[in-house]
C-alpha cells in the first residue's frame, strides 16, 4: 500500500493501482493517518484534523464510521485500531 498526501490525497494498492478514497473527509482522515507514519493518531487529533475545528455533535461515533469507510476503500487491514486511536499498517 502506498499513499500520496501532497496535492491530491491518493492511495495505491501493492500493484500500484489507484484506489478510490472517496470524499473530502475520507481523504482528510487518510492524510492525517499518513502524517503519523507508524504512530497512533489519537481520536482527538483525528477529529480536529478531519473536521477542522468544527466537529459534529457525536464526533467519536462519526470518526468511527469514517474509519469503517476508509477500511472499505483501502482494505480492512490497512487501518489498525490502537489504544486511544488509529494508525496505518
Amino acid at each position: 500500500m502506498r499513499y500520496r498526501i501532497l496535492g491530491a490525497t491518493e492511495a495505491y494498492d501493492d500493484q500500484g493501482a489507484p484506489l478510490s478514497v472517496g470524499g473530502q473527509r475520507l481523504r482528510a482522515l487518510l492524510a492525517a493517518l499518513a502524517l503519523q507514519a507508524n504512530r497512533t493518531a489519537t481520536v482527538g487529533t483525528l477529529i480536529e484534523e478531519v473536521w477542522a475545528g468544527d466537529p459534529p455533535a457525536d464526533a467519536p461515533a462519526a470518526l468511527q464510521a469514517l474509519v469503517g469507510r476508509l477500511r472499505r476503500a483501502v482494505g480492512k487491514d490497512a487501518v489498525v485500531s490502537a489504544p486511544g486511536g488509529y494508525r496505518l499498517a
